[in-house]
């Protein structure tokens, strides 16, 4: 029987069955990624001869009676995590060389739980792009359509899934970066709640693992069943123990339903600044008919609903202002002129992102405070709804671009031009006010490309959307191998 892609719960279970061994597994998966990663290029590190040992020592503990949520399964993890021994360069050249002496804390506890680290997952330059090259690694490729990217910043982890490399992966996110390339790649992950799942060893180099409590930014689960996602969550999820972990517990509600028919969902496919292709608006309609006929309450319009076009605003006001802050000096200073040159009455996103690039402290603070209005906006509306379901990126996976040119890049969106960050409009709905946000398959495209939607729960209530991704999956079905 081939394993690859078995879920890791199916694993788990056949584990504890004695029908297969770990060793099994791990070279099973090994003698995959020799065959077929060479067309795909997602696992950029690999640590194959550390992760025999691992899976025959967690033989030999399942042979003492020993036993933990992820015992003896192969898995990867996001190039940006520390892992000990190996290097984390987030992609920047100058960086090629850079070993971390310890692991990231979601290493620990994945290691901590028995997971078989395979080895690390390729990203984009400094984890900056929807898509997943970088000059050390190379570019990672879809596995739906070699010619198209996989996504980014968790590219390689999804494009890894998608392949059979591993069950499960880590990723992270605050443009996206999970959602977008499960939505590419037609796989699942969740974006926790902020300030869920402890990040501590998720950062750029050369810069030291302290216990830095992030904003927007989070890491979370990836897997190819919306089962394996809760699995994973349960295992990445509570404080940090150098921080807050020294006080509180971890204590997460249970989902509001169980059945589809008890959930109330608001469904959204158009965005007010930038069009939702056709393609995803099927995938967005897909899911309501789901909806539909499980007998949830569906509706497309509330006047509970924070307005959209203020919030994209303010999330690249916040993303951007904290891109912004790691730039050189010199670099900082075109970005002030070129900031400058703008008109006053320039107030399309890209404006936004030039301005904020270069913002003020003041205006930070102000940005903050309309964020923390939409919260309040957000917890209004969760009170009337249980769930949104909207698009991650308005279109499915597009061809590799390399342009270095960030801003200066187009998206075609059924056949127009548009500036191509723009398309993190979408994954701001659910970052900007920190909600948990899990993205589920909704079939493909007329291409034959994956395309995925996301749904936005209440915060801290991250087991609500991950039930109702469970309960679409039983009816639209899931995860397909790429053909």
């Amino acid at each position: 029987m081939e394993w690859s892609f078995q879920s890791a719960e199916q694993l788990v279970s056949a584990l504890r069955a004695g029908a297969v061994s770990s060793v099994e597994l791990t070279d099973e998966v090994i003698d995959r990624i020799g065959r077929d990663d060479k067309a795909i290029n997602a696992i950029c590190v690999r640590d194959f001869d550390r992760a025999r040992q691992t899976a025959h020592r967690a033989d030999q503990a399942r042979a003492r009676g020993a036993d933990s949520a992820l015992l003896g399964v192969p898995v990867t993890v996001k190039e940006s995590f520390d892992i000990a021994g190996l290097p984390t360069t987030w992609g920047m050249p100058q960086f090629a060389n850079h070993s971390p002496s310890e692991d990231a804390v979601q290493v620990s506890r994945l290691t901590a739980a028995g997971a078989v680290v395979l080895g690390k997952t390729n990203v984009p330059l400094g984890l900056h792009d929807v898509q997943s090259f970088n000059e050390i690694y190379g570019t990672t490729n879809n596995p739906w359509d070699h010619a198209r990217t996989p996504g980014g910043s968790s590219g390689g982890s999804a494009a890894a899934l998608a392949s059979g490399f591993g069950a499960l992966s880590i990723g992270s996110d605050i443009g996206g970066s999970l959602r977008t390339p499960a939505h590419f790649c037609g796989i699942y992950a969740h974006k926790p709640t902020l300030g869920l799942v402890a990040t501590r060893g998720m950062v750029a180099p050369p810069a030291p693992a302290l216990p830095v409590d992030l904003d927007l930014a989070v890491a979370g689960p990836m897997a190819r069943t919306a089962r394996d996602l809760s699995l994973l969550l349960d295992v990445m999820a509570g404080p940090d123990p150098l921080t807050t972990g020294i006080a509180y517990d971890l204590a997460l509600p249970p989902a509001r339903h169980e059945h589809l028919a008890d959930f109330r969902v608001l469904v959204l496919d158009e965005h007010p600044l930038l069009p939702t292709g056709s393609a995803v608006r099927a995938g967005v309609a897909r899911v309501a008919d789901a909806l539909v006929d499980g007998g949830a309450r569906v509706q497309r319009h509330s006047s509970l609903l924070p307005d959209l076009a203020e919030a994209a605003t303010v999330y690249m006001q916040l993303l951007f202002a904290g891109a912004g802050a790691r730039f050189p000096a010199d670099a900082y200073a075109q970005l002030r002129i070129r900031a400058a040159e703008l008109s006053p009455d320039d107030r399309s996103l890209v404006a936004v992102r030039q301005r904020a690039l270069v913002c003020s402290h003041r205006d930070w603070l102000a940005a903050n405070n309309s964020r923390e209005l939409h919260r309040a906006g957000w917890r209004a509306l969760f009170t009337e709804f249980d769930a949104v379901v909207c698009p991650i990126t308005p279109t499915p996976a597009f061809p590799h671009d390399h342009d270095p040119d960030l801003l200066g890049r187009r998206l075609d969106i059924d056949g127009v031009d548009h500036p191509y960050l723009d398309q993190l409009v979408w994954a701001g709905v659910a970052t900007m006010p920190g909600l948990p946000a899990t993205a589920v398959p909704a079939g493909l495209s007329p291409d034959g490309l994956p395309v995925g939607v996301q749904l936005i729960g209440p915060k801290f209530e991250d087991r609500t959307p991950l039930r109702l991704a469970e309960l679409l999956e039983q009816r639209i079905g899931g995860f397909q191998i790429p053909q």
